[in-house]
């Protein structure tokens, strides 16, 4: 399965998504399709959340907002997007306490809710890998890592906290060749927060991450860390919402934009 979901577009594998029988992670699959993070929450919060967004650009870069409160679609990213099938795997929060996962939320939805895309590290992972950068997590076949840092983030409303962050390490030469590439893609979380050390960041161990899964590090490897989007998972926790719904991790929305449409 996965490698065919590798040569499919966009529109196919939000197909395959409504069909039950793909939940995986999307991470290397359909390439040259923008994929985002899945934010879902009542109208009376939205407008906090997007200010939320607004302060905080790096971990939360906003590509599409619902129309309308109660409005499936997105057509800003694709013409037939129903959000409440077209991700891989949903996460069911209730009070800021992840309650569950679900293939879909066609029997939760609610008239007055409104759905956020945001923009995902896994669009810049392509032009990396056209420059010739090894993607560990995409080469050993996994979600990548992320962890939860010391970095406080902008507040607005009831939403605020610490700033989720991925990370890929690399040879010190491609990291910096990776620092050029992705400033390119401020959509996408653009150039890395931080590289080297992460107890800097408050990472304690990289073999231990939050979300995803560890990757190997090589003797030559410097770990890089993006903003990742993520971030507004842990938004979520101290907003204690009554219900909520993002991705599950890894598991994004595929998208009809091009990432080549993206870069500045």
């Amino acid at each position: 399965m996965v490698a065919a979901a590798e040569r499919m577009a966009g529109h196919e594998i939000r197909a395959r998504c409504r069909t039950a029988d793909f939940t995986q992670q999307t991470s290397g699959l359909a390439p040259g399709y923008v994929q985002c993070n899945i934010v879902i929450l009542p109208a009376d919060d939205a407008a906090h959340f997007e200010s939320f967004c607004t302060l905080n650009p790096k971990p939360c870069p906003l590509l599409a907002v619902s129309n309308r409160p109660g409005d499936v679609s997105l057509p800003k990213l694709g013409v037939d997007i129903d959000i409440r099938t077209d991700v891989p795997q949903y996460r069911v929060w209730h009070e800021g306490v992840l309650t569950g996962q679900r293939h879909d939320i066609v029997e939760l939805w609610q008239d007055d809710w409104v759905a956020f895309a945001l923009g995902c590290s896994f669009s810049f992972e392509e032009a990396l890998i056209a420059a010739g950068i090894e993607i560990r997590n995409i080469s050993e076949g996994v979600n990548v890592p992320m962890y939860r840092t010391n970095i406080d983030c902008k507040s607005a409303g009831p939403f605020g906290g610490k700033m989720v962050v991925s990370m890929r390490p690399m040879p010190a030469a491609d990291a910096i060749e990776a620092i050029q590439i992705c400033s390119g893609y401020p959509s996408v979380h653009g150039a890395p927060i931080h590289l080297g050390d992460p107890h800097a960041i408050g990472i304690a161990d990289l073999a231990q991450p939050d979300f995803g899964e560890p990757v190997t590090l090589r003797a030559n490897d410097v770990p890089l860390f993006w903003a990742c989007g993520v971030t507004p998972q842990v938004a979520l926790e101290s907003a204690r919402l009554p219900i909520a719904v993002t991705h599950e991790p890894g598991h994004m929305l595929v998208t009809d934009l091009k990432n080549a449409e993206l870069a500045s």
